[in-house]
């Protein structure tokens, strides 16, 4: 059985609760990530900060400012006033099966991973993601699919974005 552990994002990307609106906007660009767990110096989890939170914080207070002066109002809005507290975690032994459920269940992006109270990883729905590729692709390499499998009524209502292996012969791409 796969566990938490063995998916997780280990010692993901953190901030604290006086960080700024500007600390976490910059930390997820910088580093291509949705979701920040706000900690306290014990790493604890105490809130968590998303993608959305800060895309609604700025829309709502600082879409009408200047440039210079949204920079400066960015800057003062600290995380303890955006975060989220009421946050759900899982235990790093847990089982991914209960982490998949509770991520589907209560359609939620991520889930930070604790270990004795403490902080230790972050699961996101994109972990889910490459475990399935990863699976797909074990799959094909037990019971590699047929040619015959991929026929036109099978492709009806895709879009031009398939792959080239998956494409028609008819010239709809």
């Amino acid at each position: 059985m796969l566990l938490i552990g063995d998916i997780m994002t280990s010692n993901p990307y953190t901030l604290r609760a006086d960080n700024s609106l500007t600390d976490a906007r910059v930390l997820m660009a910088q580093h291509r990530i949705r979701h920040i767990p706000i900690v306290d110096d014990e790493m604890q989890l105490i809130g968590l900060i998303t993608q959305r939170d800060i895309l609604a914080a700025q829309t709502s207070c600082l879409l009408s400012l200047s440039e210079n002066r949204r920079i400066e109002q960015e800057n003062e809005i600290q995380l303890g006033e955006l975060m989220r507290t009421r946050v759900l975690t899982i235990d790093l032994h847990a089982g991914i099966r209960a982490a998949a459920q509770i991520l589907f269940k209560h359609r939620i992006g991520c889930l930070p991973v604790t270990e004795q109270s403490k902080l230790v990883g972050i699961i996101t729905d994109s972990d889910f993601v490459a475990v399935a590729i990863h699976l797909l692709e074990l799959e094909e390499e037990t019971d590699p699919p047929e040619q015959d499998e991929l026929d036109d009524d099978s492709l009806n209502g895709l879009s031009a974005d398939l792959p080239p292996q998956v494409r028609t012969d008819n010239g709809d791409e």
